[in-house]
């Protein structure tokens, strides 16, 4: 089974990261494999590259990606898991479940942040646009 888990590096994110690596221990197959994705949209910071170069914006995306994975990794390695990175840059839950279907993942997995139902209507859920558009089954982890 090949398990794409979205992470930014929140507690939400970590649980489903242990949530797949959970997984991938109970089904007991050399061919499961987990690849972490971290997505960073880039819109805010296109007037920025007139500034400081894309270079400049693209490692700073980087960094910021390398952050939030960091203790993803770090949760697989204690738990032997094999796994891989993917870093994207653009609109986040579009980017998600286009690396899904890219990459013919059979499970998304993401980490809900569980904010209440305003906030949701207000500002809009990653989560609930990749549910609404992923083709692959997805699986919210609390």
């Amino acid at each position: 089974m090949k398990i794409l888990v979205a992470t930014d590096g929140s507690r939400p994110a970590l649980r489903a990261v242990k949530f797949a690596a959970d997984l991938i221990a109970q089904l007991r197959s050399t061919e499961n494999a987990i690849t972490l994705i971290s997505v960073h949209d880039d819109a805010g910071l296109r007037h920025a590259r007139s500034f400081v170069g894309s270079d400049a914006v693209a490692d700073h995306l980087r960094a910021l990606s390398d952050k939030d994975l960091k203790a993803a990794r770090k949760l697989l390695d204690a738990a032997g898991v094999k796994h891989d990175m993917e870093i994207r840059t653009g609109p986040v839950a579009q980017s998600i479940v286009d690396a899904a279907k890219k990459g013919r993942f059979d499970l998304l997995v993401l980490g809900s942040k569980g904010r209440g139902a305003v906030a949701d209507l207000l500002v809009g859920s990653v989560a609930r646009r990749v549910l609404a558009t992923a083709t692959r089954p997805v699986v919210l982890v609390k």
